[in-house]
């Protein structure tokens, strides 16, 4: 393979992005554009329903094989000035005082920290957590996590003296510096958004000690050098600087300069956000927590944001290709649901694979399709499943756009899932407004990569990454008579929908938990 080469003197940036499905590591030149990429899977564990996690030390090794991949790639691995991480939220890592591991990451959409997230609002009240934190309460949250960990691995807890979210353990281990962003701590259920600080009185309450969360620092900021260890493994020169990165979602936003109030990012991987930046937390309105919605602080260091989305969105396309559709092309299922109409001829979607998204919050709901019949074939079941992750879209960012006090004049997509352009056609039918693709699918690790070259001065400030960084948009905009239609869909079947169906997924929930049968009947 030909090695790739920036221009003359001019840097590379790193971005690392650590997401659900793969982990990436891609080399951008200032311009945003990219020199070398390499991607792996992530490494997870599925051990029951309802459980996910990683090993640490397996994460970091398949980081340290990419970043080796990457620079071997490099004609000129020195012109390499920084890196940064992006990762999914929530999950974590414990370590004892020596840095290792202690035990199981337990993955971000992990839900067996359900009863300790029980505990907690009986013991301190979900509105409470969050008028300080601006989080709804869920199980997912690394705080939840954290507890479990006390009551079920009180020896590998005992030993635990610091907790490291995803992003913030793979830069500890590329410089030796422990310390998090504030994008990051808005997604443990520890920090004091108003303060900026961890929120000290209710982590003291739940017997956690005084610098269990690591030092509190702005995404950009330089962690150090690289560790001289990790440069000979990796190939990194040993000159690059480790910069904190940040949230996946936001970095994604900070990539595509989605940062002022009316602009929103639509962020399509396994899961999927919608993310709307907003001058200031919102805490005085206790139905957004009530509601499932998340809020934390920007990368751009200047705004917080408010966002919702889905659980699962490109996870739920693989779903239906593994169950339904094994050994399809993804390109033929799009080609069969290009030939259905709009409606799937009367089948369904509920997309609540994993749980209901906001502004249902509720850990019971799955999903559904309703509607079937002998004739449909595979293609309206494809559609169907399109559809209703559209409307889902529309069932989250319309209460979203009421709390942050303006609309959405300017939608921009990235990730994957962009690349199914039917599904970008649905979507902005049903949202009846102008989709803008980004052809930059690569945002997260993009964002990472801004914040190191913002950190070691590439930038010089927030205005110059908005000079410099370009990336072209496709606008993909509503047919009329299409989103005709998904409107009289969406207001007369989907959003009641998931009502008329939780009592049944409530009654199915002994089920899904093995108890026998002669346990459910006495």
């Amino acid at each position: 393979m030909s090695k790739t080469s920036p221009r003359l003197g001019d840097p590379l940036l790193i971005g690392v992005d650590v997401g659900t499905t793969s982990i990436k590591v891609i080399a951008f030149d200032r311009w945003g554009q990219m020199a070398a990429q390499v991607a792996a899977p992530t490494p997870t564990y599925h051990p029951r329903p309802g459980w996910a996690y990683h090993h640490a030390e397996e994460l970091w090794q398949t980081v340290v094989g990419l970043l080796r991949q990457l620079t071997d790639r490099l004609a000129a691995p020195a012109a390499i000035a920084g890196v940064a991480v992006a990762s999914v939220g929530e999950a974590g890592v414990a370590l004892d005082a020596a840095g290792a591991p202690t035990a199981e990451m337990i993955a971000w959409f992990d839900t067996r920290a359900a009863a300790q997230a029980q505990w907690l609002d009986q013991t301190f009240d979900h509105h409470r957590l969050f008028a300080v934190t601006g989080l709804a309460l869920q199980p997912i949250f690394s705080l939840c996590k954290v507890l479990w960990l006390r009551d079920h691995a009180p020896e590998a807890f005992a030993l635990s003296v610091r907790w490291l979210n995803t992003a913030d353990y793979i830069a500890y281990r590329l410089s030796g510096v422990q310390a998090t962003d504030f994008s990051l701590a808005s997604r443990t259920l520890a920090l004091d958004v108003r303060r900026l600080a961890w929120a000290d009185d209710l982590l003291a309450e739940v017997g956690l000690p005084a610098g269990f969360f690591a030092p509190l620092v702005r995404s950009g900021a330089p962690l150090g050098p690289i560790l001289p260890d990790v440069a000979a493994a990796t190939g990194l020169p040993p000159h690059t600087c480790v910069v904190a990165g940040g949230h996946d979602h936001v970095c994604g936003a900070l990539a595509l300069g989605v940062t002022e109030p009316g602009t929103a990012l639509n962020s399509i991987g396994t899961a999927e956000a919608v993310f709307l930046p907003v001058d200031g937390p919102r805490l005085d309105d206790p139905l957004m927590g009530e509601q499932g919605y998340a809020q934390g602080l920007h990368v751009d260091g200047r705004h917080a944001y408010l966002m919702g989305g889905l659980f699962i969105s490109g996870g739920a396309i693989d779903w239906f290709r593994t169950t339904c559709a094994p050994g399809v092309d993804y390109a033929t299922l799009i080609a069969e649901a290009e030939q259905a109409q709009p409606g799937s001829i009367g089948v369904c979607f509920l997309p609540h694979l994993r749980l209901a998204n906001p502004p249902d919050l509720d850990p019971k709901a799955r999903g559904a399709w309703i509607g079937l019949s002998a004739d449909a074939p595979r293609g309206a079941l494809f559609r169907a499943v399109l559809e209703g992750l559209a409307c889902e879209v529309r069932h989250a960012l319309t209460p979203l756009e009421g709390y942050a006090g303006v609309g959405v004049q300017t939608l921009l997509a990235t990730g994957g899932g962009t690349r199914n352009r039917l599904y970008a056609r649905i979507k902005a039918a049903v949202l009846n407004q102008t989709v803008h693709v980004s052809a930059m699918e690569e945002a997260t690790a993009l964002g990472a990569a801004v914040l190191a070259g913002l950190g070691t001065g590439v930038y010089a400030d927030g205005a110059a990454v908005r000079v410099e960084v370009r990336h072209e948009l496709t606008p993909v905009t509503p047919d009329p008579a299409w989103a005709a239609f998904y409107d009289r869909l969406y207001d007369q079947v989907y959003r009641r929908l998931y009502a008329t169906l939780r009592p049944l997924h409530h009654a199915l929930v002994p089920f899904r938990e093995g108890i026998r049968a002669d346990e459910f009947a006495s």
